[in-house]
C-alpha cells in the first residue's frame, strides 16, 4: 500500500471515529442500516461480548461505546501496581476498567488518534474521579509512550485498522517491558478477503476489510521480536459479525480473535 492511500485510509478511520465520538455510535460496524432504534431494549455489543453487568456499570456513563469484538480484560490478567497501554481507547471504556484492577499503585494510558475520542475519554475520566489513567493523542503506529514503559498492552478491534500492522507491533514491543505481555481482540481473516470488500471504505472503518490473515498476524509479532504466541479464533464471533454488515456475507472471511503474545 503506498503511503498516499495509507494516509488517506488514517484520515477515513479518523473521520468516522470522530464522528462516533459525537454521537451515540453502537458496534464496530455499525452503519444506520444496522443498528437499533432509540428505545429498543436489548443486550449491548459489549454484553455479547462477554462484559458482565458488574463492569458495564462500573464506568462513567457513555464509556461504553460498543466498538469492540471481545474482551481484552479477560486475557489480560492485570495485577495491582502494572502500568497497563490500552492502543485505540476511544471512550475509555477499558482503561477504566483496567484502572480498577491495577489500583492506585497502577496506571493505565490510553492512546487514540482521533482528538473527539481524546476528549470523550478525559471527560469520562474527569465525571468518574480516575486519578490513575490518562488519555494521550497519538497514531498507534507511533506511540507517544516511552521505551520499556509499560507491563501490559490491551486493544480492542483496532490494529486491524491500522495500513501498517508490522509497525504496530513493532511500536508495540518498543513500549513493553522486558517479560511484558501483549492481550489484545481483534478481527482476523480467516480467508482470503475478496476486492470488492477490501476497497470499501465503510467495511475498512467497519473492522473487517483491513483484517490480517492469521499467519501474517503471527509473522508480524514473530518479526517483531515477539515469543509465545497465541492466537485462538472465536467461531462464534460469526453472530455479531454477521449484525455489522448484514447480507454482504463478511463473516464467512473473517473471524474475532484473541491474541497474546510476550516480549
Amino acid at each position: 500500500m503506498s503511503e498516499k492511500d495509507q494516509t488517506q485510509l488514517r484520515q477515513h478511520v479518523q473521520k468516522r471515529y470522530g464522528a462516533i465520538a459525537q454521537s451515540p455510535g453502537a458496534g464496530c460496524g455499525c452503519s444506520s442500516s444496522c443498528c437499533p432504534s432509540p428505545g429498543i431494549e436489548q443486550a449491548t455489543p459489549s454484553a455479547k461480548l462477554g462484559y458482565s453487568p458488574q463492569e458495564l456499570a462500573a464506568v462513567p456513563e457513555g464509556a461504553d461505546m460498543g466498538l469492540g469484538c471481545g474482551n481484552p480484560q479477560a486475557i489480560a490478567r492485570l495485577q495491582p501496581g502494572e502500568t497497563v497501554l490500552d492502543v485505540g481507547s476511544g471512550g475509555g471504556f477499558d482503561c477504566f476498567l483496567a484502572s480498577r484492577r491495577v489500583g492506585e499503585t497502577g496506571y493505565v494510558i490510553g492512546v487514540d488518534m482521533t482528538p473527539e475520542m481524546i476528549h470523550k475519554a478525559r471527560e469520562n475520566a474527569k465525571k468518574g474521579g480516575y486519578g490513575n489513567v490518562e488519555f494521550r493523542l497519538g497514531e498507534i503506529e507511533h506511540l507517544p509512550v516511552a521505551d520499556g514503559s509499560v507491563d501490559v498492552i490491551i486493544s480492542n478491534c483496532v490494529i486491524n485498522l491500522s495500513p501498517d500492522k508490522p509497525q504496530v507491533f513493532r511500536e508495540a514491543y518498543r513500549v513493553l517491558k522486558k517479560g511484558g505481555r501483549l492481550t489484545i481482540s481483534d478481527v482476523l481473516a480467516v480467508k482470503e478477503v475478496p476486492a470488492n470488500i477490501r476497497e470499501d471504505f465503510e467495511k475498512y472503518t467497519g473492522c473487517v476489510a483491513g483484517a490480517s490473515r492469521v499467519e501474517d498476524v503471527e509473522r508480524y509479532l514473530r518479526e517483531a521480536g515477539f515469543q509465545a504466541i497465541t492466537i485462538r479464533l472465536n467461531e462464534k464471533s460469526r453472530e455479531f459479525i454477521r449484525d455489522w454488515f448484514p447480507g454482504t456475507g463478511v463473516e464467512e472471511f473473517v473471524l474475532a480473535a484473541a491474541i497474546e503474545a510476550r516480549k
